[in-house]
């Protein structure tokens, strides 16, 4: 599980991503997303940015401009994930102008900064007036105020743009606020946590970057003090901080080490389990790593949605009771299925486990990539199961949190297609792709072709310099087996499981498997073209039958992909029509949305007339105006 270097004694992940730079996304549906969010939503993104001030706010806390801070107390946040976003893409593609852009923002951002390291517009503009829950003092109410939120993602996009363009600028400014934080908080000075998680993981990025351990210990310390008595203002009920004197929305009802089950907000959880999992491995800590499995254990079995999205309340934005996963009123965040991918990457680094990476896949092909509209500057909030019509996507929000999630994430998703130590590559997603790997005995390429996931074909070109000893681990999808997921929160109607065919040229290849991963361990020399076949059929889900909503209802998934139905295709589809005895057909259409995979199933309407329903992708749903739609079906 974990590596230490004995002179140095640092501790660090055996599994590491492959460098964005090193890999190329170079076909299909994710090379159409990658260049529209390049082309379309980053540039849009920081348009927004613009035109709500939140960029403006950074001059007036300069003094370069005058005017009162407008918007939230947490909005610098969403230019510094834009920024974050913007350093990846700069990695795969150079663009001066671009970076010309951020360049000015950053110097902008630098002139915010006050002399002791401080950097929070809403309190520096005016610290007489600042936006409604910022605390009237620095550090007085950090439950509420966002004030460490902020600095996490400063951090993150500081780390980016130092790594993709060598300016320190921006990153000075992240280390002077680092410092400052430090100072500030600790068992023997101010003993809070953040109310909203994040700055643990922007300190151990800033540790990465670094060496200097003191940002480690921070982060560890931010996750230790949960828990425990600290400094917090109660709020008034019926106003809309009341909510913050929740300890379990916050995660502070109880020490991380001693939860057993997720609970609150569920970006705020997400980001948390991240950093826990982060200290468990850079610090060699054991019980941190059991208590992050432990958590995983009780939203895989009770808390998840087919669709891998998380946080089922409306309320709080938060995890509900175990089991309870409505449809209607599904909160689902696109910024808790982002927090979901990042917790779930850790733990695979941090085990080499494909269970992981099977959570990772589903909500990425589902619950993540649903909250981008397919014009690129429409989005979803919430991502629920079922819609009467009323819903739909947005071109911005006051909380604008998801737009700059996921343009920050999309510009990262090559990252992880692969993975590897100094003796193993893993193939964890099937994406057209090219990529450079280093390992101890030599450099590898791997070209991947495949047009996943509409088909379940995968082809892999190996290229070694020389001769290189290692194991290639290609991940055999969960989908496969028994069960969508690890656990029996779902399972199939179809107790068979399905086998991957593995061949090198037209022979099999012999492999081992190791968890959840087909093995293959050689000498590699020269070029060797390997073809894995998953197959791919229509499937059945069921429920568990504790959750109440989905008693008596279907859903379907072919491959990584839920399927929903929506008015556009089938008309009024809510409380008139049932699945009937199944007849399924999968097809795919070039001209829907960019190409889409479309299932055709039997159902009977309200009068007991066969119908024929067309099912489309999750994440597609939404992009032709206004309509119902479900995932969950009645059946016969």
């Amino acid at each position: 599980m974990f590596s230490c270097n004995k002179q140095e004694k640092v501790y660090d992940y055996d599994i590491s991503p492959v460098d964005i730079d090193k890999v190329r996304i170079t076909g299909g549906m994710w090379a159409e997303l990658v260049a529209r969010n390049r082309e379309v939503t980053l540039p849009y993104a920081f348009k927004k940015c613009e035109e709500t001030n939140r960029i403006e706010n950074f001059a007036r806390a300069a003094g370069i401009t005058e005017g009162p801070h407008e918007g939230e107390r947490y909005n610098d946040t969403d230019v510094y994930k834009i920024i974050e976003g913007a350093a990846y893409s700069l990695m795969q593609k150079p663009d001066a102008k671009l970076e010309q852009y951020v360049d000015s923002l950053v110097s902008l951002i630098a002139a915010a900064q006050e002399p002791d390291g401080y950097i929070f517009t809403s309190r520096t503009i005016d610290a007489t007036k600042p936006a409604p829950g910022a605390g009237r003092e620095r550090w007085i109410d950090v439950w509420v105020s966002h004030e460490l939120y902020n600095a996490g993602h400063l951090d993150e996009a500081a780390v980016a743009y130092y790594k993709a363009t060598g300016k320190r600028e921006l990153l000075d400014v992240a280390l002077k606020n680092a410092d400052l934080i430090y100072d500030e908080f600790g068992w023997d000075k101010r003993k809070s946590a953040p109310g909203h998680q994040e700055i643990e993981i922007g300190l151990v990025k800033l540790f990465e970057v670094t060496g200097e351990k003191r940002y480690l210990d921070l982060a560890q310390f931010f996750i230790d003090v949960r828990g425990y008595p600290q400094e917090h203002l109660k709020h008034e009920p019926g106003t809309r901080f009341a909510v913050y004197n929740d300890l379990e929305y916050l995660q502070q009802h109880k020490p991380v080490l001693e939860q057993e089950k997720a609970t609150g907000h569920a970006v705020r959880a997400t980001y948390m389990y991240s950093g826990l999992t982060d200290i468990a491995v850079k610090k060699g800590l054991a019980e941190y790593l059991e208590a992050s499995e432990r958590l995983w254990n009780n939203v895989v079995n009770t808390k998840i949605y087919i669709t891998g999205g998380v946080g089922a309340q409306h309320r709080g934005e938060a995890f509900g009771p175990d089991y309870y996963l409505p449809n209607a009123s599904a909160y689902n965040e696109t910024c808790a299925a982002i927090g979901n991918v990042f917790w779930n990457e850790r733990l695979f680094r941090a085990t080499g486990d494909s269970k992981y990476v099977d959570v990772l896949e589903r909500s990425l092909y589902n619950g993540l990539i649903s909250g981008l509209g397919y014009d690129g500057k429409t989005f979803f909030y919430p991502n629920p199961l079922e819609s009467d019509g009323d819903y739909q996507r947005s071109p911005w929000f006051g909380v604008a949190c998801c737009p700059g999630n996921l343009v920050r994430f999309i510009s990262q998703v090559n990252s992880y297609i692969y993975a590897h130590t100094d003796e193993a590559v893993y193939i964890n997603l099937f994406i057209p792709s090219e990529a450079e790997i280093s390992l101890a005995q030599g450099n590898i390429s791997i070209i991947q072709e495949t047009d996943y996931p509409w088909s379940g074909n995968v082809k892999l070109t190996v290229t070694v310099e020389n001769t290189v000893d290692f194991d290639l681990k290609i991940r055999i999808p969960q989908w496969l087996k028994e069960s969508p997921l690890a656990g029996d929160l779902y399972s199939y109607t179809d107790s068979s499981s399905m086998q991957p065919v593995l061949k090198s040229g037209n022979e099999p290849l012999d492999y081992t498997e190791e968890k959840g991963y087909m093995v293959i361990s050689r000498k590699w020399h020269g070029d060797e073209n390997i073809t894995v076949g998953f197959p791919m059929e229509i499937r059945k889900v069921v429920a568990n039958n504790r959750v109440e909503e989905n008693r008596g209802k279907i859903a379907f998934e072919r491959g990584p992909v839920v399927y929903c139905f929506e008015e556009a295709d089938n008309g009024k589809i809510l409380n008139n029509k049932v699945i009937g005895e199944s007849s399924q057909e999968f097809s795919f259409n070039p001209d829907l949305l960019g190409g889409s995979g479309l299932i055709n199933v039997n159902a009977v309407d309200s009068t007991g007339t066969p119908v024929r329903l067309t099912g489309i992708p999750y994440f597609r749903w939404a992009n032709r105006g206004k309509g119902e739609m479900a995932v969950w079906m009645e059946i016969k």
